[in-house]
């Protein structure tokens, strides 16, 4: 018996207002009261977000004649009972600019499925069809779509109707609409869009020839052909962001419009190169989280947290990949990749939470402590993406070394792929280890113990060393710090963050005051660190500040700079099988 199917539209109803209009129609309705509820929260952004909170007005008719409906939970509905269909009509207010959710206004539109679109509680396992409604108005007669959604009778890139499996494949597939610009391009023979959303100048021939490159070592890394048929990159410009989320299809990207390529631009720029390893990250996401993925996720619970201690090794791991992508397809080149390798390694060294917190905790604590960092954050977090990342690069030259090259952490990431993402299955909460073991014939237990669930700083130094890298402090040994991060204020210069042991915490400084004097002299942002300059550690300076509308006086004793700035260079006289090993690792 063929299931029913489950019949949406959305309309864009008031882009003045930010009002989507949302209709979800059920043939089949329960006969003892249909229930309804909108997501939590969204895959892949690891925080309750309370889309519910959204939703303006809610109103449910079957037949023409009203039907009551009861809220029973914040984020749950109950019709009373009725013979159907049943069809739910909502009016969702969209006004986030983010990768996350919904954004509507007179120049386009962009909307996540989990914020805009009803689950049907009992029936989420049923087919799905979506109309998608242009807005009214002749001002956007040239208004069309971009999204990885199946054609169902729109045109493409056209308004109409598109059609999902079930409700999971449904909100995996985020819809842009609007004036965008399309560029297109084929990796490894799979059909490959971006739809560029907003003022940009961006030379489409060299993107599109990049991320042409990236797809297809993504594609080759985990071996053709690739688990989509098509893939859209549904990207948004703007003067400062920065941000992606992943689907099983698609991407949705915020990224600043300086950081794309322009016409005549010789060098990878940083903001390009920035840009390329969003892309990179979030593609290789299409393996790693939207295929291999953990149990816990399998499937997901959308109305409540879905904790797991793995995010270490599907963030973590898809941080080491993304800029390592870039290296060994040919789009930077090693030296910039040592740049970047050392920049994660200066991010942290910085923070004391890594004494503090596991990579593995950091991961089950995602929804109420990473994705909800304060000012107390680099004291009491450790990043599961930044120190992941060095997880990954650890372990993989641990694993090169040991082997003498003959496996890496790529076979450990080919072999997950095979064994659970080609099969359907979750992966267990430490089966990234014994997958580990099995492939490279090693016993990793210790690797794990200290990286992974301790907080052991990582042996980076001695196991560079072993690829002919030497990693090394910048800063000189007379510099002087206040153990803060800062920030231009009007006024003076604020305290973002006040870490661990440092000068400022001592003194009884903190995190949102504003300095405005150092002995006496106005301070600037661009002056703070001329007048340090001037001190050697151990001096006291007077620092007046303003904490809220109070002016306090505290005598400050500087300490020696530290943690420092990190460079990754090449050793004077590498041997053999450290420049063997290194070209096998960089690939280049």
């Amino acid at each position: 018996m063929r299931a029913e199917t489950i019949h949406y539209s959305i309309l864009p109803a008031s882009p003045e207002a930010h009002l989507f209009e949302v209709i979800c129609t059920v043939d089949a309705p329960d006969p003892a009261g249909q229930r309804f509820a909108l997501p939590a929260w969204i895959p892949g952004s690891y925080m309750i977000r309370e889309f519910a909170r959204h939703i303006v007005r809610i109103e449910a008719t079957s037949r023409g004649r009203r039907v009551a409906l009861e809220k029973i939970d914040k984020h749950t509905w109950r019709a009373a009972p009725c013979a159907g269909p049943l069809t739910v009509t909502c009016e969702i207010y969209a006004w986030d600019l983010s990768v996350r959710a919904a954004h509507l206004d007179q120049t386009h539109g962009f909307f996540n499925g989990p914020s805009v679109f009803l689950r049907v509680l009992g029936q989420e396992d049923r087919p799905c069809t979506v109309d998608i409604r242009p807005p009214r108005g002749a001002r956007y007669r040239r208004w069309r779509v971009a999204t990885a959604l199946a054609r169902a009778g729109a045109r493409e890139h056209g308004f109409g109707v598109y059609r999902a499996a079930d409700y999971d494949d449904l909100i995996d597939h985020p819809v842009e609409m609007g004036t965008f610009t399309l560029a297109a391009f084929r990796a490894c023979g799979v059909p490959h869009e971006i739809a560029i959303t907003g003022v940009h100048d961006a030379d489409l021939a060299r993107l599109t020839r990049d991320l042409k490159r990236v797809c297809e070592w993504h594609i080759r890394f985990f071996g053709e052909p690739a688990p989509m048929d098509r893939y859209v990159f549904l990207l948004t410009v703007v003067g400062d962001g920065y941000g992606g989320l992943e689907h099983r299809a698609s991407t949705a990207l915020l990224a600043s419009r300086a950081d794309l390529p322009y016409r005549g631009m010789k060098a990878t720029t940083e903001g390009y190169r920035r840009f390329l390893g969003l892309v990179s990250h979030e593609y290789f996401h299409t393996w790693n989280v939207k295929r291999i993925k953990p149990a816990a996720f399998a499937p997901y619970d959308l109305d409540r947290e879905n904790y797991t201690r793995l995010l270490w090794a599907f963030e973590g791991f898809t941080s080491y990949y993304d800029d390592l992508a870039l290296v060994r397809c040919g789009l930077i080149d090693a030296a910039q990749y040592r740049e970047l390798v050392a920049k994660n390694v200066t991010t942290v060294l910085a923070g004391s939470g890594r004494r503090k917190q596991s990579v593995a905790e950091s991961s089950f604590d995602a929804w109420i402590k990473y994705y909800r960092q304060d000012e107390n954050a680099p004291n009491a977090v450790a990043s599961y993406y930044v120190k992941g990342a060095l997880v990954g690069l650890a372990l993989d030259l641990t694993i090169r070394t040991r082997t003498q090259g003959r496996r890496s952490l790529d076979d450990v990431m080919r072999a997950l792929w095979r064994r659970y993402g080609k099969r359907g299955r979750g992966v267990g909460e430490r089966d990234v280890e014994r997958v580990a073991d099995a492939v490279t014939g090693l016993r990793l237990g210790a690797f794990f113990r200290d990286a992974v669930y301790g907080t052991k700083d990582l042996p980076l130094a001695r196991l560079l060393a072993q690829a002919g890298l030497d990693l090394k402090p910048q800063t000189g040994p007379d510099a002087v710090s206040l153990g803060v991060r800062t920030a231009a204020a009007p006024d003076g210069v604020k305290l973002v963050n006040v870490h661990d042991g440092g000068a400022a915490q001592a003194a009884g400084l903190s995190a949102g005051d504003v300095m405005i004097a150092v002995d006496g002299l106005r301070v600037t942002h661009d002056s703070l660190q001329s007048l340090l300059a001037r001190h050697r550690a151990g001096d006291v300076v007077q620092v007046h500040a303003f904490r809220r509308d109070e002016l306090i006086a505290r005598r400050v004793r500087l300490a020696r700079a530290g943690p420092p700035q990190y460079e990754l260079v090449d050793q004077a006289r590498p041997k053999t099988d450290s420049r063997r090993l290194r070209r096998r690792w960089l690939g280049a």
